[in-house]
């Protein structure tokens, strides 16, 4: 007896219980489209990934980019990318290209797993 077998016959019973839905504490907001009128103002970061041939494995590259320039203003490359490196890799970005008592950026990730916590 399958699990598809199984389930058709609990339906045809009506012995099912209800799907239980995932619900998020903290639901995910949809980014703001903002009006930028200089650089620095808005960062993008994002994650991307690649094979060595040859090597058999996989490298990574975090990127942190001025919206409103297209300059990268950041970067790591590696073997992996975990959390940490985001956010060492945004700490070296800030203290090279924003001044200490200036504005902030806003910053816009993919909510990838390396920018969400739990």
């Amino acid at each position: 007896l399958n699990h598809k077998k199984s389930y058709r016959l609990c339906q045809a019973l009506d012995i099912l219980q209800p799907q239980r839905h995932k619900r998020f504490k903290h639901p995910r907001k949809l980014p703001e489209n903002r009006v930028i009128t200089g650089a620095g103002q808005l960062w993008q970061m994002d994650i991307k990934y690649g094979y060595v041939a040859g090597r058999d494995r996989h490298f990574f590259v975090l990127s942190i980019i001025d919206v409103f320039t297209r300059v990268i203003v950041g970067y790591h490359r590696g073997s992996s990318c975990e959390a940490k490196h985001a956010c060492q890799t945004l700490g070296r970005a800030m203290e090279q290209h924003c001044a200490p008592d200036s504005a902030r950026p806003v910053i816009r990730t993919d909510n990838g797993p390396q920018f969400v916590s739990h």
